[in-house]
């Protein structure tokens, strides 16, 4: 006989809605849903210098490369396969709209190719973001059909960044320059470098993890293993922004449980008082002084203030955008003008020439002001359908619909995640990174959700032929 298990919310669901032994395996998960395969990476195992001296405007590949591209390609040939067979395709005006903002997002940076200074490089990285498109499209279609275990896609979500940290745990006895670097006086940095991205990997861990403990969607003692493990990612990995986003995250996660009941409260304002004493404390015994320089790394208060040397890269963006408000040409563009203009073609790797280091202002330099404000409204639109239903419910009652609120609601923290990271890392704007591909993985999942939420709140349905 069930036993049904009552949220913290006091709302109560079957544990077959997260944990059935009917429900996909992780590897099967993959297979159903191949923009997983994206969100994989895959890992790229190059060291950081591998591409120094080669001009990264100018059309160029290694093995690697090539890898990275057959996979995304591939991917998106079955995505395209899948949607040619389909009967009907319905997607809600809703949902419809952010797609049709991205599609013409995609456009623009087609456009730019003709004043881009490596047409070659910008055709080929807009191609492949109009391949992750095709791939979110085929998602959200399959999804709506079919709708799955959200909290399940969650967790998959999580166990590809513990494969992925688990890549890059592997590759530190083969060769330390592809996931590390030694900081002058702030000791090792680990930064994951192509394998992947420890700054945003192990804050999804423990995103997700922190949520699932408070909201008891698995075991405790899992969700708590898997938090230490990416707490511990990220304080490695000796990066502001993602330390200070991560915080925020889990701030936001706290405020959101201790609203459900009133003991809930109370717990969490005596934490709140705990953790001020402690704080108080450690600032009495340490120092305010010591506690900055570990913050800071080592450094001076003026590397703080200019975002450790990027406020000249946001300066140089923003005042030829100015100029030239159509940008710069997608991707190949920042990665001439920016090291032309400063004279820095100092056979030195060019991969930390060839971004803004934020990714507003890298869409605002790939294709101007246009390009920025589709992005804004884009990401804009997204948090409001997930938000909306993250709040109301579209069927109450159903033992299945507080699972899917908490995925969605658990989906809207990593993407929040990802745009504050992306206040300091462009990556989440540029192909073959993989931050790009998990963040669109993550938009996907709300306009997955958002999709059958639209479609489950009204009467009857309205199925478009092809």
């Amino acid at each position: 006989m069930k036993q049904s298990v009552r949220l913290a919310d006091g709302s109560g669901y079957e544990p077959a809605a997260v944990h059935a032994s009917r429900s996909p395996s992780a590897l099967m998960l993959f297979v159903r849903y191949p923009i997983f395969l994206l969100a994989l990476g895959p890992p790229i195992f190059r060291p950081a210098d591998a591409n120094a001296g080669v001009n990264a405007a100018q059309a160029h590949f290694d093995l690697w490369n090539l890898f990275q591209v057959v996979w995304i390609s591939l991917i998106a040939l079955r995505a395209i396969i899948r949607l040619t067979r389909a009967r009907t395709i319905f997607i809600p005006r809703q949902v419809r709209f952010v797609l049709i903002l991205a599609f013409f997002l995609n456009l623009l940076f087609f456009v730019s190719v003709s004043y881009s200074p490596g047409p070659i490089i910008s055709t080929e990285f807009s191609v492949l973001y109009f391949f992750t498109l095709v791939c979110v499209v085929e998602f959200v279609v399959d999804v709506y059909r079919d709708p799955p275990n959200w909290m399940k896609l969650v967790f998959q979500l999580r166990l590809i960044s513990f494969l992925l940290l688990a890549a890059v745990l592997v590759a530190i006895p083969l060769a330390s320059t592809f996931v590390f670097v030694i900081l002058p006086g702030a000791g090792i940095r680990l930064t994951g470098g192509a394998v992947a991205p420890v700054t945003v990997i192990c804050p999804f861990i423990s995103i997700i993890s922190a949520y699932s403990f408070l909201h008891s969607l698995e075991p405790r003692i899992r969700s708590f293993l898997f938090f230490l493990v990416g707490l511990a990612g990220t304080a490695i990995s000796q990066t502001r922004g993602a330390e200070i986003a991560l915080f925020l995250m889990l701030v936001a996660i706290v405020l959101g449980w201790a609203r459900l009941k009133r003991q809930s409260a109370h717990l969490f304002i005596a934490g709140l008082m705990a953790s001020i004493l402690i704080g108080t404390v450690i600032v009495g015994a340490i120092g305010g002084e010591s506690i900055w320089k570990i913050f800071n790394r080592g450094g001076d208060t003026e590397n703080v203030m200019t975002g450790s040397g990027r406020a000249e890269v946001w300066k140089f963006a923003v005042s030829y955008t100015l100029t030239h408000p159509q940008g710069m040409g997608y991707v190949a563009g920042f990665r001439t003008l920016f090291p032309n203009h400063f004279d820095l073609y100092v056979n030195g790797d060019q991969s930390h020439l060839g971004n803004t280091h934020n990714t507003f202002l890298q869409y605002l330099a790939d294709a101007g002001w246009l390009a920025l404000g589709l992005y804004l409204i884009m990401m804009a639109k997204t948090l409001a359908l997930g938000w909306r239903f993250s709040k109301k419910p579209a069927l109450v009652g159903l033992a299945s619909d507080s699972v899917t609120r908490h995925a969605t609601r658990c989906a809207l923290l990593l993407l929040v995640y990802c745009l504050l990271e992306g206040m300091e890392a462009s990556d989440f704007a540029i192909p073959l990174r993989q931050p790009f591909s998990i963040q669109y993985a993550v938009v996907a999942m709300i306009l997955g959700i958002s999709a059958g939420r639209l479609a489950a709140s009204r009467a009857r349905y309205f199925p478009l032929a092809n």
